[in-house]
């Protein structure tokens, strides 16, 4: 998207984040020019995607290989009723079209694998993590430290839910330093089940994190990583950092 004049429906709109003096008019420019990739279209993407939609980030490409079904929709709030059996992706894209007709939206429905993902990730500003597959978030993450791109990812499970970014490139760990041998296992949800508004917390954390990221508000999430227990309304936050012998970042955040 090229920089340009906003429509008055678009000033109108945008009106309370060009208001907030960390964000204001530069920022929400920003925002509209930002490409954005948001790997999973269920219980965290469906927040992700819906407030992302609505700040007006310019192009958000969304992946996931999944169709709609009765049992996401006690949680993947983005999806309708009527619409079960459709693509995720589809179904998402016209959620957001309907609020926001004004950003670009790329749904591709495959899954994110070793034979799309470095394609995928290239020419994106940042990338999102929501999937709640183990092998595929490991993957995400080594694509994004090969292309430089920073990666706010969350897992959830139960009442328990956890967020950081990861970003070497800007001096904090990847995902690989964090967790050397494997990121926590996320348990299917339809054996442990989870709180419905559980997924819509963290990934509605995600989605201002990725506006901060976006537009260099406040401070983020990078070298930390938050977590949140909805069952005992606590929160707590982890001080992480690189690793110089990551074989993933080669402790790029280490010596950044």
């Amino acid at each position: 998207m090229t920089d340009r004049r906003f429509t008055p429906d678009e000033v109108a709109r945008y009106g309370r984040h060009i208001t907030l003096r960390e964000i204001g008019g530069p920022g929400q420019k920003a925002l509209s020019r930002a490409k954005v990739l948001v790997v999973g279209a269920g219980g965290l993407g469906s927040p992700v995607l819906q407030y992302l939609g609505a700040a007006g980030v310019g192009h958000i490409t969304v992946v996931d290989a999944d169709t709609v079904e009765a049992t996401n929709l006690q949680r993947q709030v983005i999806h309708r009723t009527e619409w079960q059996g459709r693509p995720k992706v589809d179904s998402a894209a016209d959620a957001i079209a309907a609020q926001n007709p004004h950003i670009d939206v790329l749904p591709v429905a495959q899954r994110f694998d070793a034979t799309n993902a470095a394609g995928l990730v290239a020419g994106h500003d940042l990338a999102l993590d929501c999937c709640d597959d183990t092998a595929t978030r490991v993957l995400l993450n080594a694509t994004c430290v090969a292309a430089g791109v920073p990666l706010i990812s969350a897992a959830l499970t139960t009442w328990e839910g956890q967020i950081s970014l990861y970003d070497p490139a800007h001096g904090g760990p990847c995902l690989t330093c964090v967790f050397p041998s494997a990121p926590p296992a996320v348990a299917d949800c339809s054996v442990v089940g989870v709180l419905g508004p559980l997924p819509g917390i963290i990934g509605t954390m995600m989605a201002a994190e990725a506006i901060k990221a976006l537009t260099g508000a406040g401070e983020g999430l990078r070298g930390r990583l938050l977590i949140y227990d909805a069952l005992y309304a606590d929160m707590r936050i982890i001080r992480t950092k690189a690793n110089a012998e990551c074989p993933v970042c080669h402790g790029a955040g280490a010596r950044a």
